[in-house]
């Protein structure tokens, strides 16, 4: 699978069940190969490992995921923290399966590069930061997608 990350979460560790006193190590990320089309992919394992590959690649970046685990997605539990993606699947990482390889958009398909910029919900699903304004009253206690643009960052 080649496509361009568009979202990804930081490095966390869980305590591992199967092995008191130790952790396992976790991050995940969000691909995008097409305007409609778009997977997380999950990845686990040790320490090295998670840290390694989450350092290897940034949003915005191509990357080719050979050999994951393809997995029914629990939707109501994975899309607390994930995006909400099209797909009822995931692909999981395995450290000793999977392999992840960074390229250049350029070098991969220029294509992907003007996927990053799209929104991942639908464009009648979502209010702008004028609406909020305007309907503030009306809109307290709901849950709203915002579409908004970073105009500038400052202390």
């Amino acid at each position: 699978v080649t496509g361009v990350v568009i979202g990804k979460t930081d490095v966390r560790s869980f305590p591992d069940r199967k092995n008191i006193g130790t952790e396992r190590f976790t991050f995940n990320f969000t691909i995008r190969d097409s305007p409609t089309y778009f997977i997380n992919v999950q990845s686990w394992g040790r320490e090295e490992y998670i840290r390694s590959l989450s350092e290897s690649f940034r949003v915005g970046d191509c990357v080719t995921i050979e050999n994951p685990l393809v997995q029914s997605k629990e939707a109501e539990r994975e899309e607390k923290f994930n995006p909400v993606t099209p797909s009822c699947y995931k692909l999981l990482l395995s450290e000793n399966h999977s392999v992840v390889k960074t390229s250049s958009c350029y070098e991969t398909d220029t294509r992907l590069l003007s996927l990053l910029h799209l929104p991942v919900k639908d464009p009648q699903d979502y209010y702008s930061l004028g609406d909020i304004v305007a309907n503030g009253q009306s809109l307290d206690g709901r849950i709203l997608n915002v579409l908004a643009a970073v105009m500038s960052v400052s202390q």
